[in-house]
């Protein structure tokens, strides 16, 4: 039998073991494999101690050697140090510790073993409830022991039994550990600290098109544009621009882009913005995967999360969604989908989508606004997502109309827009922007002269009043408009309130 001197790498102790036990049930509750598979991944990325710290609680591992690399990760977290297998190697041999655990061999044996940072928390609750169950288990083996001992009165072995169960039920409640716990915050802490107030990827505090946290949508028939606007952001995301449709972009770590629908064709979109001087930023900061992914998202939620977390990236762009899930049009498969979005998101991803409009509107008349209806899918599609961008118009027209179904905060558009296809760039019209039309207009506007410029109709909907009515406030709060209470009807008629294009906005572009 071999000494301690001399452990077998695969097989580090309970202390010493042989072959990998197999469970009975005179054998306490433990899964060894979950505790490998969740040491491997604190390994792979020293962020996963968090994300289990409080799930595992204390002494969650069976065997005291994973107990004793649980510390040792733990350590290097807390004094912000890297979690390899190498620095902890050092760490173990110098607590005299190294060959108690199963020696170098062991510590790459874990790393290797290795899952992906969404499965760790699923693994380590299973760590925990092994756990519970052993300490059940043995509170149940006193129990035993105590009712045989002479005599034993019933009453007290009773009030000691409900009282450890009590403590044994706080103490798990209470702990932060598991599923009841891992997401729950206080009220305050809700408000202050998610990030509700936190600046928007894309876009203005006003007009937020991508809000952190959020998902955005992009949806329209094929041919009008979506990936050529999509292409921009995540240009900017990276740092090669920093505005797209004059609205500013936030910059991002790393872009995961899934091109799953026809790649080349992605590339040779890309090609047209691709510039010699771009080659370093593109290796460093821009991932693409190309083709259908090991799994669709319904079947594996956990998939989106760990496929960032194994690319480094805090950006991911679905190209497109009905290549991502079974099918689009089951709201159970749907839900799924928008549980995998939303995990993703909970571990601080952000998120893009290119999706399709449904067949049958797709001849719509130019300038009928769509409604979320005619997104191609289930509801809970659209109705998990931040932000929905329409993109209307025909095929290969350069001349598109962008409408925000769905906004975070004060919608966006209707914005006529024109893509360069060669170039692989999109401008505004300045012909539907409200403060150059308020500077055209020498006569000033009303919210209706407005709405039936951008809305295209000459009897414009109360909505798209009051929406026309907004923005001409802005440019008011803004000091580039002035405002003329208009005054109500009678014998004489009466007065629409009119906004004029202010002293200061007329100066500064004279």
């Amino acid at each position: 039998m071999p000494s301690m001197a001399d452990p077998q790498p695969n097989t580090p102790s309970r202390f010493r073991e042989g072959p990998e036990p197999t469970l009975d049930a005179t054998e306490p509750p433990y899964n060894v494999e979950a505790e490998r598979s969740v040491l491997g991944a604190c390994m792979h990325n020293s962020d996963v101690v968090d994300t289990v710290r409080p799930i595992l609680g204390e002494d969650a591992f069976y065997r005291p050697a994973h107990e004793t690399i649980w510390r040792a990760l733990r350590a290097q977290r807390r004094e912000d140090k890297p979690t390899d297998p190498i620095v902890l190697t050092e760490l173990l041999q110098q607590q005299g510790d190294l060959q108690r655990v199963g020696g170098v061999a062991y510590l790459h044996q874990l790393a290797n073993v290795h899952y992906g940072t969404g499965s760790a928390e699923y693994h380590a609750e299973i760590i925990r409830e092994k756990a519970n169950l052993r300490r059940l288990l043995a509170s149940a083996t006193r129990t035993v022991q105590r009712a045989q001992e002479p005599g034993a009165d019933p009453e007290a072995i009773r009030s000691e039994v409900e009282a450890e169960m009590r403590a044994e039920r706080e103490r798990a409640l209470a702990s932060g550990q598991g599923r009841l716990n891992r997401f729950a915050t206080d009220g305050w802490s809700f408000v202050k600290e998610t990030g509700a107030d936190a600046e928007p990827l894309w876009g203005t505090r006003e007009k937020t098109v991508w809000a952190p946290g959020e998902s955005l949508m992009i949806v329209g028939a094929p041919g009008v544009g979506k990936t050529t606007l999509a292409h921009q952001v995540i240009f900017a995301r990276i740092g090669l621009q920093q505005t797209v449709l004059e609205m500013p972009v936030a910059p991002s770590r790393r872009v995961l882009y899934l091109a799953m629908d026809r790649p080349r064709q992605i590339a040779r979109a890309m090609d047209r913005r691709v510039f010699p001087t771009d080659e370093k930023i593109l290796r460093e900061r821009l991932v693409v995967w190309e083709g259908p992914l090991p799994a669709t998202l319904d079947k594996e939620p956990d998939l989106l999360a760990d496929l960032a977390a194994a690319h480094r990236a805090d950006t991911i762009v679905i190209d497109s969604l009905k290549d991502a899930v079974s099918t689009m049009v089951d709201d159970g498969l749907a839900v799924a989908f928008h549980n995998a979005r939303m995990r993703a998101l909970r571990n601080g991803v952000e998120i893009m989508e290119l999706h399709h409009q449904r067949k049958a509107t797709a001849d719509a008349p130019r300038g009928q606004r769509p409604a979320l209806d005619q997104v191609y899918g289930s509801a809970w599609i659209t109705a998990g997502a931040g932000s929905v961008l329409f993109i209307a118009g025909r095929a290969g027209d350069p001349a598109v109309t962008l409408h925000h179904l769905k906004t975070p905060t004060g919608e966006i558009g209707p914005l006529d827009v024109t893509h360069d296809h060669v170039r692989g760039t999109t401008t505004l019209d300045p012909s539907k922007d409200p403060a150059v039309l308020l500077r055209n207009s020498p006569g000033g506007l009303t919210a209706r002269d407005l709405a039936t410029v951008l809305f295209g109709s000459a009897e414009p909907e109360r909505g798209d009043l009051e929406k026309a009515r907004r923005r001409l406030q802005s440019l008011v709060a803004s000091g580039l408009a002035t405002k003329v209470d208009g005054t109500a009807g009678g014998a004489g008629g009466g007065q629409q309130t009119r906004y004029y294009a202010s002293a200061r906005h007329l100066t500064s572009v004279g």
